[in-house]
């Protein structure tokens, strides 16, 4: 804020043009402030606005420290989140590796239906833990080719099915809320060639 000490606002001891008033205000004046004694007014105005200056140093140096303060930690949580941002996932993941581990275990000397059997059942625990995760699968087969979430990789001639339906799912995609992690790859019907 800067001051203008010819302003007319801040300046009120303005002396006056003829004599007679200039007799009214010297008595008017304190007998201190006539004979030059203690502060005049400008200097009280002067070290008022000095403190108020130190005062608004000090406010800005500390709002800097504090937007310093808050762009370090926010750096910090960026950085946390980062790092961390699958640890609930990786967690629920030990699960299934251990269930993978124990079916290995079991394996020895298993009959071939039960390592079957476990291993459904390990993978159901992994569609649940990445269904828990927002990870969906995409399994087109019979459904409409959709170039957002399909991914051709030949077209088959079909009178069976419609054209541009996909007939064979040669890997399965997968969503993640929504968003596409992987597209299923897909052979995609064409109508039959008719001979003329």
């Amino acid at each position: 804020m800067s001051v203008n000490p010819d302003s007319s606002d801040d300046q009120h001891f303005d002396k006056p043009a003829n004599g007679a008033d200039g007799a009214e205000s010297a008595a008017a004046e304190p007998a201190g402030a006539r004979s030059g004694e203690g502060t005049t007014p400008d200097e009280t105005d002067i070290t008022a606005l000095k403190a108020q200056a130190e005062e608004n140093w000090d406010k800005y140096l500390r709002a800097v420290a504090e937007l310093d303060n808050v762009r370090k930690r926010a750096a910090r949580d960026i950085e946390n989140a980062r790092k961390f941002a699958l640890e609930r996932f990786a967690t629920e993941l030990l699960a299934v590796r251990d269930s993978l581990e124990m079916g290995l275990q079991a394996a020895e000397g298993a009959a071939a239906a039960d390592i079957i059997e476990g291993s459904k059942t390990t993978l159901r625990q992994l569609a649940a833990t990445m269904e828990r995760f927002g990870v969906a699968e995409v399994d087109p087969q019979g459904e409409p080719f959709d170039p957002n979430l399909h991914e051709a990789m030949t077209m088959q001639q079909s009178a069976e099915v419609e054209p541009n339906t996909v007939v064979t799912v040669f890997q399965k995609g997968y969503t993640l809320n929504g968003r596409l992690l992987r597209p299923a790859r897909v052979v995609v019907a064409a109508a039959p060639e008719t001979d003329s």
